[in-house]
């Protein structure tokens, strides 16, 4: 025990770098060994005195009241030692800690164990004041977790982290995009890091260098499973992080070790400013555990990271059996019901309101028995599937109620080694046709190599029905052209009020509609209604969304001209081209369209896929 009374065990624990949010204060520091460690805390109780201190460290003592200081939305930790011996932790033992607010509201939080004696609850609010606690716990009669009291004073965030600075992510008022608590829009830009837990993405070297990578992209939401993985049977060894599975082999219970080495991952993302979209497990786990134990690890993921600004995906792949089940509709049918049950466990066993959805097959909604339970629909849109497809998805999940944001969560990955290997030019496509078709609220990216974490010499190897997706090393599909493209396209939509835009299927078509689409585009399109750009058979059409008559946002596939209309009539719109592979912005001189509201625009000289925007003067 040392003078600021932690064990040397919890010096050598502590963080190798301070958050971000004390970065702004104090510089950059790398503390380098539990010595500098030590002297970091040292540092940060001194900054708690300027009010700029992160999660910090109490250690409760019966009969007394612990006190700490966060900033607004910042998570802060209390420590608890239990003072009995507690046989099955923690499958016996429930931790609650029960929060007071300023402003009367009360929250339940549940704590977590960290393996012996040692426990711990994550609580963030952005209610200023003092906010005052105390520990519940199922056995009474152990003093050191049930009726202890305290207080967190939060005091106004001081930072950049639009995390902490807006807080955590919510659904707009309109239901169809996303916003931080104060209001601000929160265009979701992800990326897929499934099996971004396991210690084949090395910490903290390659996990800092990916994370730094995607935010200087203006990635803000990483999609990561919580150890239960796709694509490999359970306890496969390439789902170990450095302590091993979340789960003993025989799921007799937790295994507190292997979420002690993901926190530090998951705070990571988050104190970069990065989302993370925590996917419990994948959907076919669930027959495997059984839905109590699901429960348990469901809860366990609430009490270690709901203080943070995450979202909550219940699973991956929702209704999927495994690969090589021989019940496979039996699975099919008992997932979507009780993975829909785990969902309403989830919302009532969060205190802090995260949003839910699931990752599905097709679409979130289809992979639940009440689509009420989700927040948002996150589809999986098609590897292979040309952009008609995506778009097609998308303008159901605008069309279809209840009303919530639509996302692809899952779209062509970028060198995915399928017939052919996917390049940028998909991805791209991928991500304009649903985007605009489903009004603009975000879109995940993934990268063949990432997902799975291949290493240099050492890929991930094949699923277990025997698909080798490829061996790209992650390091590699960092690089990959696609996900500059889609920052690019991030920041065009930045300048414009992406928040505020509708799909307007009917609003533009080929100019000259008589010439044949492209045929790679059109394979096994149905006729008519089916397409989601313009009206007619022509799937490889334009397609287009906007404010009103004021505003056209139109992405073409083609260099081709095209005909916008339900526009003002002979009004001037200011008119940009905008190139999806350079990011290049190019206005040209106002137009002005014809009385019966038309405009033709040709296309850039270029010679690949474009978007349009208009603009009314």
């Amino acid at each position: 025990m040392n003078a600021c009374g932690l064990t040397g065990k919890e010096v050598a624990s502590l963080p190798e770098t301070l958050p971000r949010g004390v970065h702004g204060f104090a510089g950059a520091f790398r503390l380098k060994n539990a010595e500098e460690r030590f002297n970091g805390l040292l540092l940060r109780r001194y900054l708690a005195a300027w009010l700029v201190i992160l999660p910090a460290c109490v250690r409760c003592c019966v009969g007394t009241a612990a006190e700490v200081r966060t900033q607004a939305n910042v998570p802060v930790e209390v420590s608890f030692t239990a003072q009995r011996s507690h046989a099955g932790l923690p499958n016996e033992v429930v931790l609650d800690v029960v929060f007071n607010e300023p402003d009367g509201t009360t929250r339940r939080v549940p704590a977590f164990w960290l393996g012996g004696s040692d426990w711990k609850v994550r609580y963030a609010s952005a209610t200023p004041g003092v906010h005052r606690w105390r520990s519940e716990c199922v056995d009474q009669q152990d003093a050191g977790l049930h009726g202890l009291t305290g207080t967190v004073e939060v005091v106004p965030y001081v930072g950049d982290n639009p995390l902490f600075k807006h807080g955590p992510v919510r659904i707009a008022a309109d239901r169809r995009h996303f916003m931080h608590a104060d209001g601000t829009p929160f265009f979701w830009l992800g990326d897929t890091w499934w099996m971004g837990l396991t210690k084949r993405l090395e910490w903290p070297g390659d996990f800092h260098t990916l994370a730094v990578d995607r935010r200087a992209k203006g990635f803000n939401v990483v999609q990561i499973v919580s150890g239960l993985y796709p694509d490999m049977p359970a306890f496969d060894v390439r789902g170990a992080n450095e302590a091993g599975f979340p789960w003993e082999t025989n799921y007799a219970r937790l295994r507190p070790e292997y979420f002690n080495a993901a926190d530090r991952r998951i705070a990571y993302l988050a104190e970069q400013g990065l989302v993370p979209c925590i996917v419990g497990a994948w959907g076919y786990h669930l027959p495997w555990l059984g839905a109590e134990k699901m429960r348990r690890h469901w809860r366990e993921i609430i009490a270690r990271w709901g203080a943070w600004p995450v979202v909550w995906c219940a699973a991956g792949e929702t209704t999927m059996p495994f690969y090589l089940s021989s019940t496979k509709a039996a699975d099919t049918e008992r997932q979507q019901c009780e993975w829909t049950d785990i969902i309403r466990f989830i919302h009532a066993t969060d205190p802090f309101g995260r949003l839910v959805t699931c990752h599905p097959s097709q679409t979130a909604r289809a992979s639940v028995t009440d689509p009420s339970v989700l927040d948002f629909d996150m589809q999986q849109t098609g590897h292979g599937s040309p952009a008609w497809k995506h778009a097609l998805l998308a303008r159901q999940g605008w069309e279809v109620k209840p009303v919530m944001p639509t996302i692809s969560g899952e779209a062509r990955y970028e060198a995915l080694e399928i017939r052919p290997t996917l390049t940028a030019r998909e991805v791209r496509e991928a991500f304009w046709a649903h985007l605009i078709s489903s009004g603009c609220a975000g879109h995940t990216y993934g990268a063949n190599g990432i997902w799975q974490v291949n290493r240099r010499g050492q890929p991930y190897g094949p699923s277990p029905g025997g698909n080798n997706w490829g061996t790209t090393p992650w390091d590699d599909a960092m690089r990959l052209p696609g996900s500059e493209q889609l920052s690019r396209a991030r920041g065009f939509l930045a300048a414009l009020p992406w928040s505020q835009f509708v799909p307007q299927p009917d609003s533009a078509a080929w100019a000259e509609p008589e010439k044949a689409p492209s045929a790679g585009d059109l394979s096994g399109a149905p006729k008519g209604a089916a397409r989601a750009g313009a009206s007619g058979d022509d799937t490889s059409a334009p397609y287009t969304c906007g404010i009103g008559d004021r505003l056209r946002l139109v992405y073409v596939l083609e260099p081709r001209a095209v005909s916008v209309c339900a526009l003002r009539s002979s009004a001037r719109y200011r008119l940009t081209h905008f190139d999806p592979v350079t990011g290049q912005r190019a206005p040209t001189a106002p137009v002005t369209t014809g009385a019966n509201g038309q405009l033709r625009v040709e296309p850039p000289p270029h010679g690949h896929d474009w978007v349009l925007l208009l603009e009314a003067e």
